[in-house]
């Protein structure tokens, strides 16, 4: 199949949506056939051309798209997904997979028994320096501390996003999937432990919902690993980024630019340096080897990354990649990050 073009209906045009269509619309394997979106989109020149529908159903029989591409609220994922699968589409949805387990193990099914792949939206699988960081990381072996945040003090547009993402979803379930996934990949051990903590502090939103929480994960070799996600106008710019993985040999570290915004979805991404800490020291404690700077600032931008990702999509269909893996991880790292929810609302650690 490698060379043939692939039909794509592209369905919710935020943010994530948007940069997957332009990925789509400058992939010499895709060929756009419509866009979805409830409302009237803003969109980019090289977007304006194409079909616009509002109602999904209508537009999936109307394109009999080769591939759909979900990028909607979470809760949505999974009804739109299996639709896509069930009309004959392989499907990419954007991360979370789904609202809860039930769904996202309903969306896993309907893949297989529908023989159609289901790539799931972990953009950092794709980023060059992510990449290095887990392998360096599992260069040096485990067990290990995993320290990781995103907290965004967001505003304006984006203030009105994450509140419209917490009428289902709480930041540490929408953004830590992501890390979690790359948590999974380094220690590849398995998860037995959740604990979490979540507060408040934004008006308006559902009973139960918070804008600020975090958690601890204890992995069955001994690993631990602590993540941190808080949205709102209210949130501290300080160490908004930490992206540390710690082992008895030493440490791997993501290193920012000073001066990035956590508003800034290229931040969310970019790397700038990692920082390689070896742990060896002499017989007076005194360390036998330099810090290891790498230099990641030609790193790819957001749009280029959505290109990388697409360009999974399109050889997992020409290719007919085996997406069992793919599939299970992104159920692994979801499961992890519902228990973290639950943890919140209950109070109490939850066993996996």
């Amino acid at each position: 199949m490698q060379g043939q073009k692939l039909s794509v209906l592209v369905v919710g045009l935020g943010q994530m949506g948007r940069g997957h269509a332009l990925a789509y619309h400058n992939h010499p394997g895709f060929d756009v056939v419509g866009l979805v979106n409830r409302s009237k989109p803003n969109l980019q020149e090289e977007l304006a051309d194409y079909p616009v529908r509002t109602d999904y159903a209508q537009a999936l029989a109307e394109f009999s798209p080769q591939v759909v591409s979900i990028a909607t609220h979470t809760d949505t994922h999974a009804d739109m997904a299996i639709a896509a699968m069930e009309a004959g589409s392989h499907v990419f949805v954007e991360k979370p997979l789904a609202a809860n387990l039930k769904d996202a193990k309903r969306v896993v099914a309907a893949a297989k028994a529908n023989n159609r792949k289901l790539i799931v939206g972990y953009i950092l699988r794709y980023h060059p320096s992510w990449m290095r960081l887990i392998a360096e990381a599992r260069n040096l072996g485990g067990p290990y501390v995993f320290r990781m945040n995103l907290n965004q003090q967001s505003s304006g547009s984006a203030w009105d996003i994450h509140r419209s993402i917490m009428q289902t979803t709480s930041p540490i379930v929408d953004c830590g999937v992501h890390y979690v996934d790359v948590m999974c990949q380094i220690t590849d051990a398995k998860p037995v432990e959740v604990r979490g903590m979540g507060l408040n502090m934004a008006k308006g939103l559902p009973a139960g919902m918070y804008n600020y929480g975090h958690f601890q994960v204890l992995f069955d070799d001994g690993s631990l690993g602590w993540y941190e996600a808080g949205w709102g106008p209210m949130m501290s710019e300080t160490a908004y980024f930490v992206k540390d993985v710690i082992s008895p040999q030493g440490s791997v570290s993501i290193v920012v630019e000073e001066g990035a915004s956590s508003a800034s979805l290229d931040a969310h991404t970019r790397t700038s340096r990692l920082l390689i800490h070896h742990a060896e020291t002499d017989a007076k404690h005194a360390f036998t080897r330099p810090d290891d700077w790498l230099d990641m600032r030609d790193e790819p931008d957001h749009n280029a990354l959505c290109y990388r990702e697409q360009d999974f999509v399109y050889r997992a269909v020409t290719e007919d990649l085996d997406l069992t893996r793919h599939m299970n991880d992104a159920v692994a790292s979801l499961n992890i990050c519902l228990a973290a929810d639950e943890s919140v609302r209950t109070g109490q650690a939850v066993r996996l």
